[in-house]
C-alpha cells in the first residue's frame, strides 16, 4: 500500500470494482452502512488492498493484539499516508473504517464463521479487538455517565460540577480501595491541612460582612488571621496599594517587510498573478478540462505503458519497454493481451524493425486482403504475407558491424530485444497464446526473424521467437509451403544445440490442438538423418525433441516409407527398443486382490456364491444369527481389506431375498451394525465423497461352513444364449463363457446339482414342500442321488461332452437298444462328471490337515510384492519421458508396416492390402522387429508395469503386421 499522488490511494482495477460490488452487496444484505472511500488525513483509503493486508497478517483480532502485532495500524497508516507527526491518531482512523466495513466481511469470507450482530460490531466503537469470539452473552455494552449516577445511586436532577480534563487526570483513586487502579504517573502531594480558627469578631457584625451566622472557613482565613481579599478587608485601600505590582513589560515585536531585495519570489508571484488577472480567470477559460494539479490522477501504469509504446518516441518506448519486461515477469500470469487492446500489435511491430538492421527496408502495415497488391515494404494486417522472406531479400542488403555501434542504434536493438522478449513471457500464458496467435503479424514477424541473416545480435531474438514459436504452434495449422513451416525446418541445419531443441518441439507440436492430425511434409532426406543420429546422442533433451519429432512424423504411412527407403530402419528401430527401459529403476509394488468394493460395476462378484441347499441350511436361525452365519462363511478379517458398504448389501440380499416373504431381512442399518459385532476389527467409515466402505473384512477365496470344512465349487461353464436360447456347440471346445461359481457342501449335492440344473435331467419323484408354504430343508448328505434320476428323458444334445472346466469328454454310444442309447451315454457322462469332483466323504474330511494340500484362503495374501524396473511417471502417475516416446514411436512404426512391401530389387512399394499383390517373403514387420527387437520389447513388457499399455500396443500391432 505504497502511497500515491496527494489525495488518491485507490488503484481502480478490475479486480477492485469486483471486491467492491461484493462488499456493497454484503453490506446490503447485512443491514449496515458501507463508505466506499473513507478518509485518513489527505488520503482516500482502498479498501480492497487494506482487506489484504489485514488478512495476510492475521485478521484483525491479531493486528488489534498489541502483544502479537504491536503498532500494526500505525504500520497500516504509515503505508497509506506516510510520515506524519499525527501517526497514532490516524491508526486509529484506519482501524475503525477497516472496524465499520471489513470486520464482518473478513469473519464470513476469510473465517468463514458467523459474525457478532451490529448492534455489538458496527454500532460500538473500534477500541480493542476479540471479534471472533464476541457474542450479546459475552460483550459488556460501554455506558455513558448519566447511567453510570443512576446505578451509583446518584441524583441526576443535580449533577456534580464537572471536572476539567486537567482534574480527571490527575485525580488519583484511593489505594485502600476494592475500585483503586493503580497509575503510571509520579504520587502527588497530600492536600495542605489548614487549622480551624476561632471567630474573634465582636458579637455585632456590620451588614456589609458577608457569611453572617457561618464560622469562618479556611477558604476565607489565613492561619495569621489576614484576608487575602483586600476588599473585605479592614483598610482595604492601603493594603491594596501595598500589594500592586505593575505589570511586566511585553517585549516589542518587529514584522520584516518584504521587499524585492529580500523577498523575490513574493514579487515574483505577484507579477504572475497579475499577469493571470489581465489574461482573465483560468478557471472560467479551462472549464470542464482535467488540468495539472487540479485533481486529475492519469492513466494507471498499464494503460500508460501501452499510449508511450504507440507513441514512437524513443523515451516514451524505453519506459514502457522496461516496465513490461517486469510486468511479464512477474505477474504474467494475470497480465493479458485482450484486456489491453492493441498491445500484441504494438510490441509485433516493434520487433519488425529489426528488419532494417540488415535490409534497406521499413515495414509499413496495410489492413487489406490482397497481400499481393501491396508492395515490398508493405505487410498485410489482416491475413500472413505468404511471400514476406521473398519481400525482404528484394531489398538491399546491409551488414551491421557489432563491434562499432552508434548510441541510439544500441538503444534501439535494445528496445526492439526487449519487446520479444515481453511477447515470450506473456505467451506463456494460455490465454496470451490463444489470442495473440489470431494476429496475423505474428507469423511474419517469427518468419523475418528466422529468416535474416546469422549475427550475433540476432542470437538472443532469434531464441525468444523459436520460443514463441514452440508455444504457438500447436494453435496454428501451418501449409507446407507456409515461410513459418519452412522456416521452422531450416532451423534444422543449424549448428546451435538450443536452436535445434527448440524447433523439433514447435515442428512437432503443430496442429496438435486440432482435432484432425497434422502431417509433416517435404521433409529433407538429409533432415530424417541428422534427427536419427542426433538420436544416438547422450543427450536426454535432445532426444527427447527427436522422440516427438518422429512420434508426429511416423503418424502418416507415407512418411514411415520415407523413413525406410531413404535411411536404415532396422538401426533406428534397434535403437528405439534400447530406450524402453532407459533410466528404469528397481521398484517393489504391492498389488491387491481385487475386492467387491473394487469391481466397475460395483456389484459383488467376487463375494461366494452360495448354493440354494446352503443358503436353506442358514434359514433356521433367526435374524442377526443367520446374518453372522452367513458373513462368517463367505468373509474374513483382514486388517488391509476394504469393500464397499452398498457391495455387501447387494451380496447379502442377493443370498436371502428369494426367503424374504417368510424369513424377514435385516434394513440395511442393522446390517452393516451387525458386520462390526460380528467381526472385531470390522468398521464403517467413509473413504471419499460419498463412498461408505467396510474396512476390515475381505471376501474369502473359498467360503467354509459352521465346522470349518471348506466348500466346494462348481467348475461346470454354462451355455451361450442367443436371443433367449442356448447355443450348443460340439465342436469348438467349450461352448459356455461363464463357469456355474456356487459352492456345494458335499460333492453329491454339487453332482446332482449338474445334472438336474445343467443337464436338465428330470427326477423320478419330484420332493413336495412342506406343509406351511416353505421350501423343504433337504438333508446335507443324499446317499445315491443318481438313483433319484430319469437318465432315459435327458436331452441328447445336452451331453454332448462334458463342460468341465477345459474337458471335452464326449460319452460312447455302444448299446443298441434304443433305450439304452437314450440312458446310457447320460449315466456314463454322470460317472465321467464324478471323476472330477472332490472328495468329501468322512474319511477324507477326518484326515490331518499337514496330509491335505493347502488351500486358496491359506495362499491369498492382501497383497503380493513384485519387483519391476519401472521407468519415469508424471504427476498422474501415467508414463512419461525417453520411453514413452520411444514406444509410441515404435507402435506407429509397426502399424504402418503391414501396408508397406518390397519388391525383388528392393524397392519399397505401398501394400493393396490384398495377398494377391504381395508376394510371398519375409514382411517388414518381421524383419524390422525380429530377433532382439523382440526380445527387448517382451523383456520390457514383463518387467516395466509403468510402460504396459504402449507396450501391449506394440505387440498387438506386430502380431497383426505378421511379426
Amino acid at each position: 500500500m505504497a502511497p500515491g499522488r496527494r489525495g488518491v490511494s485507490i488503484e481502480r482495477s478490475t479486480e477492485y470494482e469486483a471486491f467492491m460490488s461484493e462488499l456493497e452487496a454484503y453490506h446490503k444484505k447485512r443491514g449496515t452502512t458501507l463508505e466506499r472511500e473513507p478518509k485518513v488525513g489527505p488520503r482516500h483509503i482502498d479498501l480492497h488492498r487494506l482487506y489484504k493486508r489485514v488478512v495476510e497478517e492475521g485478521g484483525y483480532d491479531a493486528c488489534s493484539d498489541t502483544k502479537l502485532k504491536p503498532l500494526m495500524w500505525r504500520k497500516f497508516a504509515e503505508e497509506i499516508v506516510g510520515k506524519n507527526p499525527h501517526l497514532p491518531a490516524l491508526a486509529f482512523a484506519v482501524k475503525n473504517a477497516y472496524y465499520k466495513n471489513l470486520a464482518a466481511y473478513e469473519i464470513t469470507t476469510h473465517w468463514k464463521r458467523e459474525p457478532p450482530p451490529k448492534e455489538i460490531l458496527e454500532d460500538v466503537t473500534a477500541k480493542g479487538g476479540g471479534l471472533l469470539g464476541r457474542t450479546l452473552e459475552n460483550f459488556a455494552r460501554p455506558i455513558s455517565r448519566e447511567t453510570e449516577s443512576i446505578v451509583n445511586g446518584h441524583d441526576t436532577a443535580s449533577p456534580e460540577p464537572a471536572k476539567t480534563p486537567k482534574e480527571e487526570r490527575i485525580d488519583v483513586d484511593d489505594p485502600g480501595s476494592a475500585n483503586g487502579r493503580a497509575t503510571r504517573g509520579l504520587r502527588h502531594a497530600p492536600p495542605q491541612r489548614v487549622l480551624f480558627q476561632p471567630d474573634s469578631l465582636p458579637a455585632r457584625q456590620p451588614r456589609q460582612v458577608s457569611n453572617q451566622g457561618k464560622s469562618p472557613t479556611p477558604a476565607s482565613t489565613t492561619m495569621n488571621g489576614t484576608y487575602p481579599n483586600p476588599s473585605v478587608a479592614p483598610n482595604a485601600t492601603s493594603l491594596t496599594l501595598a500589594t500592586y505590582e505593575p505589570k511586566p513589560q511585553l517585549p516589542l515585536s518587529l514584522k520584516a517587510v518584504s521587499t524585492p531585495a529580500n523577498n523575490p519570489e513574493h514579487y515574483k508571484r505577484l507579477r504572475q498573478t497579475q499577469k493571470e488577472a489581465q489574461a482573465g480567470n483560468p478557471t472560467k477559460k479551462h472549464k470542464g478540462m482535467m488540468l495539472p494539479g487540479t485533481g486529475f490522477v492519469g492513466p494507471n501504469i498499464y494503460i500508460r505503458t501501452l499510449l508511450a509504446i504507440q507513441s514512437g518516441l524513443p523515451e516514451e518506448e524505453e519506459y514502457a519497454l522496461h516496465h513490461l519486461v517486469k510486468i511479464s515477469h512477474e505477474r504474467g500470469d494475470k497480465y493479458r493481451f485482450d484486456q489491453f487492446p492493441g498491445l500484441a500489435e504494438a510490441l509485433i511491430k516493434k520487433v519488425l524493425q529489426i528488419s532494417s538492421f540488415f535490409y534497406d527496408v521499413k515495414w509499413n502495415m496495410k489492413y487489406c486482403a490482397d497481400t499481393h497488391a501491396c508492395d515490398s515494404s508493405t505487410l498485410s494486417g489482416l491475413t500472413s504475407t505468404d511471400t514476406v522472406v521473398r519481400k525482404m531479400k528484394t531489398h538491399t542488403r546491409i551488414d551491421p558491424r557489432d563491434d562499432i555501434q552508434t548510441l541510439e542504434s544500441s538503444h534501439e536493438l535494445g528496445r526492439i530485444i526487449e519487446a520479444g522478449l515481453i511477447i515470450r513471457n506473456m505467451v506463456m500464458l494460455e490465454e496470451n497464446a490463444q489470442c495473440i496467435s489470431h494476429q496475423p503479424l505474428l507469423r511474419d514477424f517469427l518468419s523475418i526473424v528466422l529468416n535474416l541473416p546469422p549475427h550475433p545480435i540476432l542470437v538472443e531474438l532469434q531464441h525468444y521467437a523459436l520460443e514463441i514459436a514452440e508455444q504457438l504452434t500447436r494453435l496454428l495449422q501451418l501449409e507446407p509451403r507456409d515461410p513459418l513451416y519452412l522456416s521452422l525446418l531450416a532451423r534444422l541445419d543449424s549448428a546451435d544445440r538450443g536452436m535445434l531443441v527448440t524447433s523439433l518441439r514447435a515442428l512437432a507440436r503443430i496442429g496438435m490442438s486440432f482435432p484432425t492430425n497434422y502431417r509433416l511434409e517435404n521433409v529433407p532426406s538429409k533432415t530424417l538423418r541428422n534427427v536419427c543420429d542426433w538420436m544416438l546422442v547422450e543427450d536426454e533433451e535432445l532426444r527427447s525433441a527427436c522422440l516427438d519429432f518422429l512420434h508426429q512424423f511416423s503418424t502418416v504411412v507415407d512418411n514411415v516409407e520415407a523413413l525406410v527407403r531413404d535411411m536404415n530402419m532396422e538401426a533406428l528401430v534397434k535403437q528405439l527398443s534400447t530406450l524402453l527401459l532407459y533410466n528404469a529403476k528397481l521398484e517393489e509394488r504391492r498389488t491387491k486382490s481385487k475386492s467387491p468394493a473394487e469391481n466397475d460395476d460395483g456389484g459383488s462378484a467376487d463375494v461366494a456364491r452360495l448354493s440354494k441347499d446352503v443358503v436353506e441350511g442358514l434359514l433356521r436361525y433367526e435374524e442377526r444369527e443367520r446374518s453372522s452365519q452367513w458373513l462368517r462363511m463367505c468373509f474374513r478379517p483382514d486388517d488391509h481389506g476394504e469393500m464397499t458398504q452398498i457391495s455387501l448389501w447387494q451380496a447379502y440380499q442377493a443370498a436371502f431375498l428369494p426367503y424374504q416373504a417368510t424369513h424377514p431381512l435385516l434394513i440395511a442399518g442393522d446390517f452393516i451394525k451387525n458386520v462390526s459385532q460380528t467381526f472385531t476389527g470390522a468398521s464403517a467409515q467413509v473413504a471419499g465423497q460419498n463412498k461408505y466402505v467396510i474396512r476390515g473384512i475381505q471376501p474369502r477365496a473359498v467360503p467354509i461352513d459352521h465346522r470349518q470344512r471348506e466348500l466346494v465349487k462348481c467348475l461346470w461353464h454354462t451355455e451361450r444364449t442367443i436371443n433367449g436360447h442356448s447355443s450348443i456347440d460340439g465342436n469348438d471346445g467349450i461352448a459356455g463363457d461363464q463357469e456355474c461359481g456356487e459352492w456345494f457342501r458335499d460333492s453329491s449335492r454339487m453332482l446332482e446339482h449338474i445334472l438336474t440344473a445343467h443337464l436338465r435331467v428330470p427326477k423320478k419323484n419330484i420332493q413336495a414342500s412342506s406343509t406351511d408354504g416353505t421350501p423343504a430343508i433337504k438333508p446335507t448328505m443324499t446317499p445315491n442321488p443318481l438313483m433319484e434320476l430319469d437318465f432315459a428323458a435327458a436331452h441328447p444334445e445336452r451331453i454332448a461332452r462334458c463342460r468341465w472346466g477345459p474337458c471335452t469328454h464326449r460319452p460312447a454310444l455302444t448299446m443298441t437298444n434304443q433305450l439304452a442309447q437314450k440312458a446310457l451315454p447320460t449315466m456314463l457322462l454322470a460317472r465321467h462328471i464324478q471323476t472330477h469332483l472332490p472328495d468329501t466323504s468322512l474319511t477324507s474330511a477326518s484326515k490331518s490337515r499337514s496330509s491335505r494340500p493347502a488351500s486358496k484362503e491359506t495362499t491369498v495374501t492382501p497383497g503380493v510384492k513384485q519387483t519391476y524396473l519401472n521407468t519415469l511417471v508424471d504427476d498422474k502417475n501415467e508414463a512419461a519421458g525417453l520411453p514413452r516416446s520411444a514406444a509410441l514411436v515404435l507402435r506407429n512404426i509397426a502399424r504402418a508396416l503391414p501396408k508397406i512391401s518390397v519388391e525383388e530389387k528392393g524397392n519399397w512399394k505401398r501394400g493393396k492390402g490384398s495377398a494377391g499383390e504381395v508376394k510371398e517373403e519375409e514382411s517388414l514387420t518381421k524383419r524390422m522387429f525380429g530377433g532382439v527387437v523382440m526380445e527387448r520389447i517382451w523383456f520390457a513388457l514383463a518387467h516395466n508395469f509403468v510402460l504396459r499399455e504402449e507396450l501391449r500396443s506394440i505387440v498387438a500391432a506386430v502380431t497383426a503386421g505378421g511379426g
